[in-house]
């Protein structure tokens, strides 16, 4: 007894000093997308934010590729210290699962869930070359042939909701996956493809600059930031409602005093004016959920998806 009472006393002891040294160093949070796209705009943001808070610098390393996989990968293999950090959106735990056998990661059991930090829904995007105005000409005008849709990337959370438009209203659609955001914003500015399905954080700047066209968005409301656009659901196509959030992750079996300083200083950071006026700037919806609410999150877009995915017959190479 006396020697499981040195022990306790003795992890005690150096949880309290791990808590009150926590953080000594620079910090890393991955990006698992290129630049410019959503994941690492919403990152730099948090990165800013969170070395305010931890009194540390937070560096941002992009890392992409498999549509956020190989980011998301190198995350789990991490030293589960604190001091490496994932910011991702849903496709990266709620539909690579569905389509990489070797996917390397678990999105439920390789992590300890920090908070979901942000959200943006998705808007479906073209330009006045194509004489496409609305949901119900997108339709109208794939009857006749095939119209191409870009996304940013394989399995991405646009590629789903752009099968699930084709599933609810019979619209041919051909996607045409892209590396990151801003590559497939190129083509669709540059007239390379008809149509395109992006965040509406990335979205913003060539909207507002008059480049493409809004065409709806994705879920089941209006966006206040494109608040004359509406929504698919207002088109007529029921229970359509997809939305991209953004979460923040550390390896599996980070010391729970460093995942409790964490996951209090996100909900910290979201609940300060500026951050949220700094989201809502670019787009984002700020927001926040606890890691409980997370994983919950997590577990039901996977089965949602997995539907879709199954229906529409999606692979990856």
């Amino acid at each position: 007894m006396i020697r499981l009472a040195v022990a306790t006393l003795a992890i005690l002891c150096s949880t309290t000093a791990l808590s009150q040294t926590y953080p000594s160093k620079p910090l890393t949070l991955v990006a698992p997308f290129p630049p410019g796209g959503s994941t690492d705009v919403i990152a730099r943001l948090f990165a800013s934010h969170l070395s305010d808070r931890l009194g540390q610098p937070v560096v941002v390393e992009n890392k992409p590729g498999s549509n956020g996989a190989i980011g998301a990968a190198s995350v789990a293999r991490a030293k589960p210290d604190g001091y490496t950090l994932l910011v991702m959106g849903a496709s990266s735990f709620t539909i690579n699962p569905l389509l990489y056998k070797n996917l390397n990661y678990d999105p439920v059991d390789s992590y300890d869930y920090l908070g979901i930090a942000g959200g943006t829904q998705l808007v479906f995007l073209t330009t006045a070359a194509t004489g496409i105005g609305s949901v119900a000409d997108i339709v109208t005008k794939s009857a006749s042939e095939p119209l191409s849709y870009g996304s940013f990337g394989t399995g991405s959370l646009p590629q789903i909701a752009g099968e699930y438009l084709a599933q609810k209203t019979g619209a041919q659609l051909l996607h045409v996956p892209y590396r990151g955001s801003s590559p497939a914003m190129t083509d669709l500015i540059g007239n390379q493809i008809p149509l395109s399905i992006d965040t509406v954080v990335a979205a913003m700047p060539q909207i507002q600059g008059g480049r493409v066209i809004p065409l709806a968005v994705s879920s089941g409301q209006r966006s206040a930031r494109l608040p004359d656009v509406p929504s698919v659901q207002e088109t007529g196509i029921a229970n359509y409602d997809f939305e991209t959030w953004f979460g923040i992750v550390s390896p599996k079996g980070t010391p729970p005093e460093i995942v409790e300083r964490l996951s209090r200083e996100i909900r910290e950071m979201m609940n300060e004016k500026s951050t949220r006026e700094a989201l809502e700037a670019i787009g984002f919806d700020a927001r926040y959920s606890d890691p409980h609410q997370f994983k919950e999150q997590v577990t039901m877009e996977l089965k949602r998806n997995a539907g879709i995915i199954k229906a529409a017959n999606i692979k990856v190479d």
